[in-house]
């Protein structure tokens, strides 16, 4: 199965480019990878220069999950880092997702000087 990047993940979400939201559109159509790190890259830039907030995040990344032609990384993970940022969106969907990842893994707690982050079960505050 052939992967997709950052940028044609912001182009499925924002259609802000009709040309590369249609060649985006057809270079899925068979199928394509999402990994964890092109996700949190599309969040961090539909946050960041976009302006979306922690509703829309949410939205979106639902969206990709829900995607037909899209298999995304540990889908799993990202479900469960989805319903953490839903009912905390501010730690960031990025710290959600790092967090569960090392859950998943085993790798518990995750080290942290994040105040916030901290207070989660599975964390450690530094």
């Amino acid at each position: 199965m052939r992967a997709i990047d950052t940028n044609v993940l912001v182009r499925l979400i924002t259609r802000d480019d009709a040309g590369q939201a249609r060649q985006s559109d057809h270079f899925v159509e068979k199928g394509a990878w999402v990994s964890t790190l092109a996700l949190a890259e599309a969040v961090w830039v539909l946050g960041t220069v976009y302006g979306l907030d922690a509703a829309a995040l949410a939205t979106a990344v639902e969206m990709l999950l829900s995607h037909r032609n899209l298999t995304l990384q540990d889908a799993d993970v990202v479900r469960a880092a989805l319903d953490l940022f839903r009912s905390r969106p501010a730690l960031g969907f990025s710290d959600c997702l790092m967090l569960q990842l090392a859950r998943k893994a085993g790798h518990l707690p995750l080290g942290t000087f994040d105040r916030a982050l901290g207070r989660i079960d599975g964390t450690q505050k530094l």
